[in-house]
């Protein structure tokens, strides 16, 4: 799955705080992730969160200029 720094995932079940959203801010064996709706942030099993994955938002802009 092609994730990068500064995406922003969908997952599929709602953090406790209600928010679906989390962007990504460190990617390799672990990501580690901020809640868009309280900032709680949280490092995993890239394995892991990779399944629980909907969506990708990436801003197009930003991504064709770091290439």
């Amino acid at each position: 799955m092609d994730v990068r720094v500064g995406d922003v995932l969908t997952m599929k079940k709602p953090h406790p705080c209600g928010e679906k959203r989390w962007k990504v801010l460190r990617i390799g064996a672990d990501f580690k992730l901020r809640c868009l709706g309280c900032g709680r942030e949280i490092m995993g099993a890239r394995q892991k969160f990779e399944k629980q994955i909907r969506a990708i938002d990436r801003d197009e802009n930003d991504a064709e200029g770091k290439n």
